[in-house]
């Protein structure tokens, strides 16, 4: 009933759920004990309030969030709680004491504050935003960029300034309580006080060396930079927040390049959720000013989507422009029309040039290019089940998709009978359920089978862990628990400093990576990776939600995966383990095999999922494992060879194209001189993407 209403009202907990009904309830009781009156009354409904809205907004409470657009946000809440105030006097006959006039003065006062404090922070706010924003790059030579205000005064300023009034609403009920006026005036000399004294403190960053420098100077110290650091290969990107795993699977390509890199990205929210890298980001969301831009050294830039954006830097000719995608699948966004506007595209291996021809959309066998997969690298081989060891199953289907396709995910239709059928196998398995981060986004009923399948993960677990068969080495789960938590407080003191940087242009200013921490991060992470999966036992089943574990964590301790057509698929095949792929559109296993490259040696699930009984027998017995040859011919089909390695695939075809593009370019500036037209100089100059001479 709890978990219900925690959903509807799309809460977090039930202390969440608690302190929303709370504030809710608390209003009404308000207006009663203002009409009754009673001043005790009032204080602790007041009281209940103040500390349920509160709380909420620690939490960041969608609920108390959705107020304002019923109009009855912060601001509202606040003045409705003093209006009252006011009504209460009145009905205890103060209407003619000074107390009540000074209550009325006091709000009116007080609410006259809230607009020049408003003005002031979203005036601070609006010019420490940076035309560009950041990361590794050295513009604190180049320009000054003052310190942050102090984090008390911006974060969450709105609800800091208006609870400035708590001490005039104290006062005022403690003067209507003992029909004395001058713990009243105490109380709202405080009040204003205290506000007038915020005001003030906001000031000195509006003027001055306290404001950061203007666009043009800091886009000239952009471009100063560029031409100092001269970037030849770039990773381009644009898109949402939950996006921001595309971008991130190729900055540990960019670091690894032979060329020198540089990450562009065009939202705010994507550099807030970018993974730690040490290749220089820039982050620039307005078109204007990438088009304007000294991009005149680089050669090659890369593509991880499709999206509208990608104009703004496809449409300069001195570079070469590479769609490599953010996965390697028989979706249909594989094959997505779009790629045609680039100069190549690159596939893991054969398949996806396969698939491109077979597609018929324009993209031309000779612009693709196999690279492999870089990314793969981290994914383990498979040397079997070890003898008295239970086989881990993983399931990670994809999500729904935006065109309501039914054979996009198997969670509809086939996601509980997958893991009905896994949680109740003879010999027993472990579960793993890492569902995709979109799950939900589109389909209703995608998510509700999406918590129904968390829901059943739960309890088979807690059934396993009731279960006198399952034997838990309690000591080693209590060492790995403290050494995840040492771990943990460690990423926390390292990241916490990186978070310290206050706002986008501290953040800008001081987001030069210290390589040596950076090292240190990647040891920490792989140390809390081991330590996470021994802090539970090898039989238990688990939900894996977050970032961390990554899916490739999850991949190496696995035996066996199902899933969906995604590059999911695509990637564990790296490994060389069984599979099983639901065919939820029930399309047959021939046509679902031949629509399909990555399922050829697979095991084809109806959504009955009756067919797991094979996956199950594959992983148990090798002389079972009728499909590892097949396995063995795909990987190499889908990624391309081991031999030479991806990273050094990827980097000759990066080298390859820089020449392209620099033989293109001395091309168009030799016919520009030969022609001796007026202006050939300027036209070369032009021509090579570079400021016209003087």
């Amino acid at each position: 009933m709890i978990s219900t209403a925690i959903r509807v009202a799309r809460v977090g907990s039930a202390a969440e759920l608690a302190a929303a009904v709370l504030m809710m309830l608390g209003f009404p009781a308000i207006m009663v004990a203002a009409l009754v009156p009673s001043v005790y009354a009032f204080a602790a409904a007041a009281a209940v309030t103040y500390l349920a809205d509160h709380y909420l907004h620690r939490k960041g409470s969608y609920l108390v969030n959705r107020l304002s657009k019923v109009r009855a946000g912060l601001s509202i809440r606040f003045l409705i709680r003093e209006l009252l105030l006011i009504l209460l006097l009145a009905r205890l006959s103060l209407a003619d004491n000074l107390i009540y006039y000074g209550a009325v003065a006091c709000f009116i006062a007080f609410y006259g504050l809230q607009a020049p404090h408003g003005a002031l922070v979203t005036l601070i706010r609006n010019r420490r935003r940076m035309p560009v924003a950041t990361r590794n790059v050295d513009l604190a030579s180049r320009i000054r960029i003052p310190d942050a205000p102090p984090r008390v005064l911006l974060n969450r300023s709105a609800e800091k300034m208006l609870h400035l009034d708590l001490a005039a609403v104290a006062g005022i009920l403690v003067a209507a309580a003992m029909e004395s006026s001058v713990p009243g005036f105490i109380g709202i000399g405080i009040t204003i006080f205290l506000g007038c004294l915020y005001v003030l403190a906001l000031v000195p960053y509006v003027r001055g060396n306290k404001v950061p420098p203007n666009a043009e100077k800091v886009l000239a110290a952009v471009d100063d930079w560029l031409r100092e650091y001269k970037p030849e290969t770039v990773l381009y990107f644009s898109g949402s927040k939950d996006s921001a795993y595309q971008v991130n699977m190729w900055l540990e390509t960019m670091e690894q390049l032979g060329s020198k890199p540089l990450v562009i990205l065009r939202e705010r929210v994507i550099l807030a959720n970018l993974a730690p890298t040490t290749a220089p980001v820039i982050c620039v969301p307005g078109g204007v000013h990438l088009m304007n831009m000294d991009l005149s050294n680089v050669r090659v830039a890369l593509y991880a989507a499709n999206v509208g954006k990608n104009i703004h830097l496809l449409r300069v000719p001195t570079m070469k422009h590479v769609f490599i995608g953010h996965g390697d699948s028989d979706k249909l966004a594989s094959v997505n029309p779009f790629s045609k506007v680039y100069d190549e595209v690159w596939t893991a291996g054969r398949a996806g040039r396969d698939r491109y021809a077979i597609a018929d959309v324009g993209v031309r066998d000779e612009d693709i290019v196999e690279v492999g997969r870089p990314q793969l690298a981290p994914i383990q081989g498979w040397q079997g089940v070890s003898e008295g060891r239970i086989p881990t199953v993983l399931y990670a289907p994809t999500w729904e998709g935006w065109d309501g396709d039914p054979g996009n995910t198997s969670l509809v239709l086939a996601g509980e009978n997958i893991v009905k059928r896994l949680v109740k196998a003879d010999p027993p398995v472990r579960v793993l359920y890492k569902a995709h981060p979109f799950t939900g986004t589109v389909s209703k009923e995608a998510g509700a089978a999406h918590r129904r399948i968390v829901a059943l993960v739960e309890k088979a677990a807690a059934a396993r862990a009731a279960d006198s068969r399952f034997t838990a080495d309690a000591a080693e789960q209590t060492k790995a628990r403290a050494e995840l938590a040492r771990v943990e407080a460690r990423l926390a003191e390292l990241s916490g400093a990186a978070n310290d940087r206050g706002d986008e242009a501290e953040a800008t200013r001081d987001g030069v990576v210290d390589v040596a921490k950076h090292e240190e991060i990647a040891r920490l992470r792989a140390e809390w990776n081991d330590a996470y999966w021994r802090s539970f036992s090898a039989w238990e089943h688990r939900v894996i939600t977050g970032a961390e574990p990554r899916l490739y964590d999850c991949f190496n301790v696995s035996d066996a995966m199902v899933s969906d057509i995604s590059s999911v698929v695509s990637d564990f095949i790296a490994s060389g383990k069984p599979y099983a792929v639901t065919d939820s559109a029930e399309l047959g296993v021939e046509e679902f095999k031949r629509q399909n490259t990555a399922v050829r040696a697979a095991v084809i699930l109806s959504n009955s999922a009756a067919e797991l009984g094979e996956l199950l027998a594959a992983v148990r017995d090798p002389a079972a494992d009728a499909l590892a040859e097949d396995r063995k011919e795909l990987k190499q089909y889908l990624l391309g060879p081991d031999d030479p390695t991806s990273i050094e695939q990827f980097n000759t075809a990066v080298a390859n194209l820089t020449l392209k593009a620099d033989t293109r370019n001395l091309g168009q500036e030799s016919r520009a001189v030969a022609a001796g037209t007026p202006g050939a100089d300027e036209l070369s100059d032009a021509l090579s993407a570079k400021p016209p001479t003087a």
